[in-house]
């Protein structure tokens, strides 16, 4: 078996429009996602062919979408849709989504909340 080695994507940010109150559906939010796929690297390392890897340009534009797309009212629940879409590659053997909230409705100050989710194959 192939050690698993690690592709990270850090600090995507896209406006969404999740949370559980009204005006977060209707003004929106900026989102921060942090991604750490966990599959084996020895073939595209060997091959330095961009097709055996998984492309993370395409891989962000598919989490962009998913954050930009259709509200949901938790962050756990956007994690979960963003940790699926990237096991659709079955390449991917683990994968850790971390959802930041930046500017989440919260009273106090701070300077970030987040959800992170980790997920395999079953």
């Amino acid at each position: 078996m192939d050690m698993l080695d690690e592709i990270v994507l850090t600090g995507l940010t896209v406006f969404g429009h999740h949370g559980v109150f009204d005006f977060e559906r209707r003004d929106g939010q900026e989102f921060t996602i942090d991604l750490r796929l966990m599959l084996p690297l020895s073939r595209p390392a060997a091959s330095d062919d961009v097709h055996d890897t998984v492309h993370y340009g395409e891989l962000a534009d598919k989490v962009a979408a998913i954050v930009a797309g259709e509200p949901v009212n938790l962050i756990e629940k956007l994690a979960e849709r963003i940790a699926d879409a990237v096991l659709e590659d079955e390449r991917v053997q683990l994968v850790t989504v971390t959802v930041h909230k930046p500017h989440a409705p919260i009273q106090q100050t701070f300077a970030d909340v987040a959800v992170v989710v980790h997920r395999g194959r079953r």
